[in-house]
């Protein structure tokens, strides 16, 4: 009997299409974003997210930080919505992201950045929404429908919108050609085979999901579909800050994994692998320095930060089998909707 394939697979076969539909699609408004953020030339950049979004924000922080030399922040959107507070902004370019753009929390705060000044730029996959009207720049992440609770292509494409705007905001040639050429790495993504990591999932039910810098925005978002999909304790650690506590629990029925990409931080998140996994403990890494560790196949793009988006393709490949192997509908998650209005 064949099983009926889940959204959530449709839609993460999806991604390397949804991607190249935004950066064909979407060329002249990133164009454009870029153009103003080089305008406004801001002194430093505020992120405003929840759950995969923030991840997402997570992760093009990183990127920011690395190619500019610009401090960014993560804006708690409570400030504005619960607490009133009115932050300094003026000279900020402040980035939301939200698939819905419905969340009244969110739209509060970016409300509030833009009456003290700051520029706001907003990735959605919903043109019209309240946080679309009320921004200043406004990109269609144009992901398409996507009907599975959890996030997937969305995710990927609203990083995907954020290293195409710094690309044109910093006229980095380098980072622009490795962002096109991710549909083609993505497509190559989808036919790796993690499914070594089900055995070792079968005999805990937790684990920690390291990574460093971009990496660690993917262990954040993977820790989180660990739980939402697969109800599967998870917690996203820096592979440095693991250490520093958190490594007591791991034995030899508790798994790690940890993404690592081909940049800087590549030696120290597998020296660290390495190091857990001669304490016995079942871990996995994506990088060939694995050797008491196994190794987990990716997909090397050229470029340190496509490198790290480019490892969660094959995890939510993963991820969306684990579920339906314990049992669950990874469509459905238990106690969750797909769009989540905080105030």
């Amino acid at each position: 009997m064949t099983m009926t394939q889940t959204h959530m697979r449709r839609e993460i076969d999806e991604i390397p299409d949804a991607a190249a539909r935004l950066l064909d699609g979407a060329a002249a408004s990133l164009k454009d974003a870029g153009a103003a953020l080089a305008k406004k030339d801001p002194a430093f950049l505020c992120t405003i997210a929840r759950g995969s979004s923030d991840h997402a924000s997570l992760f093009i922080k990183y990127a920011i930080e690395l190619t500019t030399g610009r401090a960014v922040a993560s804006l708690g959107p409570s400030l504005a919505s619960i607490y009133g507070v009115k932050l300094s902004l003026g000279q900020a370019a402040v980035l939301s992201v939200s698939q819905s753009g419905q969340s009244p929390d969110i739209i509060s705060l970016v409300q509030s950045a833009g009456q003290a000044g700051a520029l706001t730029v907003a990735l959605t996959n919903t043109p019209g929404s309240p946080l679309w009207d009320r921004s200043d720049v406004k990109i269609d992440i144009s992901a398409g429908p996507e009907l599975a609770v959890a996030a997937t292509k969305s995710y990927v494409n609203s990083a995907v919108a954020g290293l195409a705007i710094l690309a044109e905001w910093t006229g980095n040639a380098e980072l622009g050609r490795a962002v096109h050429a991710l549909p083609d790495h993505f497509r190559k993504a989808l036919t790796l085979d993690w499914s070594p990591l089900f055995a070792a999932l079968e005999k805990s039910e937790s684990l920690y999901v390291l990574g460093r810098g971009p990496a660690l925005a993917i262990a954040s978002e993977a820790a989180l579909k660990f739980k939402e999909t697969a109800d599967y304790h998870a917690e996203a650690y820096s592979s440095a800050e693991v250490l520093h506590g958190p490594v007591a629990l791991v034995d030899r029925s508790f798994p790690v994994l940890a993404f690592a990409a081909r940049d800087a931080a590549e030696e120290s998140i597998a020296g660290i692998a390495e190091n857990i996994a001669g304490r016995g403990a079942p871990t996995f890494l994506t990088s060939e320095r694995a050797d008491k560790s196994a190794r987990l196949p990716f997909v090397a793009t050229g470029h340190p930060i496509t490198d790290a988006l480019c490892l969660i393709v094959p995890f939510y490949g993963f991820v969306e089998a684990l579920s339906r192997h314990r049992g669950y509908d990874p469509d459905k998650p238990a106690a969750l909707s797909k769009v989540t209005k905080t105030q």
